[in-house]
């Protein structure tokens, strides 16, 4: 029970960070001239959600084979105490749909709430496939993929709400500009879970 409401406080804070960043964000537009172009800094939420691993509290130096049974017991308790919450992927796919919905709700653009349903569920999926294969330094990469495929799908919305395809034509300045925010996005989400890691190691 303790774990499961650690994790259920865990992805409610989670839900409000991304919240609070996507509101100030969406204050800030980015100067390029183009329509909806943005940092994207909420989707760093969404891969720490998906890369944040259970770690162990180190063993103490003292540790030995000869220990009793109930000091044994006792470390392990502490050590379970301490452990980082682990998130699955349908967690991390929750705190990102609530992110959306929420953001819609308090901005009351309904329109963006298309937009960003379309390539949030987009990015969602490359980033779910790629965290089976990027590693622990290379959450960048899964970064930058999330941010092309997040404007792909805002793209294909935009055509399917306009009714015109020349809409494609912001795409190649889109997916560059998807991949630098996106690397940026990424590096903070691997800063964040590696200083959460060694923080819980202490």
């Amino acid at each position: 029970m303790r774990f499961s409401v650690r994790k259920l406080a865990l992805m409610a804070v989670l839900v409000a960070v991304a919240l609070i960043v996507f509101i100030v964000e969406a204050q800030v537009p980015l100067p390029v001239p183009l329509p909806g172009a943005k940092l994207g800094l909420a989707n760093a939420v969404t891969l720490f959600a998906l890369f944040l691993k259970q770690g162990d509290v180190k063993q103490g130096a003292g540790s030995s084979a000869s220990q009793t049974v109930e000091k044994s017991h006792t470390i392990a308790s502490k050590q379970k105490e301490h452990q980082i919450v682990s998130l699955r992927t349908v967690d991390a796919f929750m705190i990102l749909v609530c992110r959306i919905v929420l953001g819609a709700l308090f901005t009351g653009r309904v329109v963006a709430f298309i937009y960003s349903i379309v390539g949030g569920l987009m990015a969602f999926g490359i980033q779910a496939v790629m965290r089976r294969f990027v590693a622990d330094k290379q959450i960048w990469v899964c970064g930058a993929f999330g941010a092309m495929f997040h404007n792909i799908g805002q793209i294909c919305a935009a055509m399917i709400i306009t009714g015109t395809m020349a809409v494609a034509a912001y795409l190649p300045v889109l997916i560059v500009i998807g991949i630098i925010t996106g690397v940026i996005t990424g590096l903070v989400a691997q800063f964040t879970i590696s200083r959460v890691s060694k923080a819980a190691r202490i």
